[in-house]
């Protein structure tokens, strides 16, 4: 495990980019941890395992190659969709912007469509990017955010889109200014017991569909990312690693409603100074 751990400080000292994937989850078998955990729980515990299965695998080629971008994969959990059932399927997703760069949003839908082995995906909810301590989320700031959205949803990369924890008064002026309409927006249900009577009005006058979550406000977090990678690889320089956005995915069987698939993808960039 010492020339393992090695190896793998060693591609982590050189390397710029990190794109990590758990793979299905529900292949996971012995590494998938027994009771259920929350949201962050599970997201840190999928990193670290991630890692370290990465981490007993690394061959010495790649210590010879010494990339820039490293694919950092749970091998025998990864699985790509079958075109002859694409149609039987709906693949959605829900991205967490880390950073304040919305480009990164036509990453993450490709590395996801690559990893899926699809065209496009059916549904991408959007959380809300994050905002400085005391700025109130705006239509302004949203705005180049949903943008990039709108253009992958023209290039149909991206069937609906969707938005979350917004309240009526952004979400209306959020629909009222897109080209492309939010078809969804999520609500979590710790910060309201029962969904407010003016945006329950208000989407059902415009057909937007209110579903309900549990995640943190903040899920990807850059301390916990660099824990979870010292954690996992000692001595790593772990704290020059920024995770950029996060997309969690699922893979539903329409008619069944039953999930087939479903897994984390996220993207780290070093600061090199």
């Amino acid at each position: 495990m010492g020339t393992d751990s090695g190896r793998a400080r060693n591609l982590l000292e050189h390397a710029t980019t990190l794109n990590l994937q758990t793979g299905n989850l529900l292949n996971w078998g012995r590494l998938r941890k027994k009771c259920p955990s929350t949201p962050s729980e599970e997201l840190r515990d999928c990193i670290e395992k991630t890692l370290n299965e990465w981490t007993s695998k690394i061959s010495p080629a790649l210590n010879q190659e010494m990339p820039d971008v490293l694919e950092c994969t749970v091998a025998q959990a990864m699985e790509k969709i079958n075109p002859e059932e694409r149609e039987e399927l709906k693949v959605s997703a829900k991205l967490f912007i880390a950073g304040s760069n919305s480009s990164s949003i036509r990453d993450a839908i490709d590395i996801a469509c690559s990893a899926l082995g699809v065209s496009q995906l059916d549904s991408v909810i959007i959380a809300p990017p994050p905002v400085e301590d005391g700025i109130n989320l705006s239509l302004e700031y949203l705005q180049p955010y949903w943008g990039e959205l709108e253009n992958l949803v023209q290039h149909k990369k991206i069937v609906a889109i969707g938005t979350s924890d917004l309240d009526k008064t952004l979400l209306e002026q959020l629909y009222l200014w897109a080209q492309v309409k939010p078809n969804s927006n999520q609500v979590n249900l710790a910060s309201c017991c029962v969904m407010p009577p003016d945006l329950t009005a208000f989407a059902k006058q415009f057909d937007i569909q209110l579903l309900t979550h549990n995640d943190p406000k903040e899920l990807l977090c850059e301390a916990s990312f660099q824990e979870a990678v010292q954690e996992s690889i000692q001595n790593s320089r772990a704290h020059e690693w920024t995770p950029l956005w996060l997309l969690r995915y699922s893979v539903i069987v329409k008619s069944r409603g039953i999930i087939k698939s479903k897994g984390y993808i996220l993207q780290a960039k070093r600061n090199v100074s």
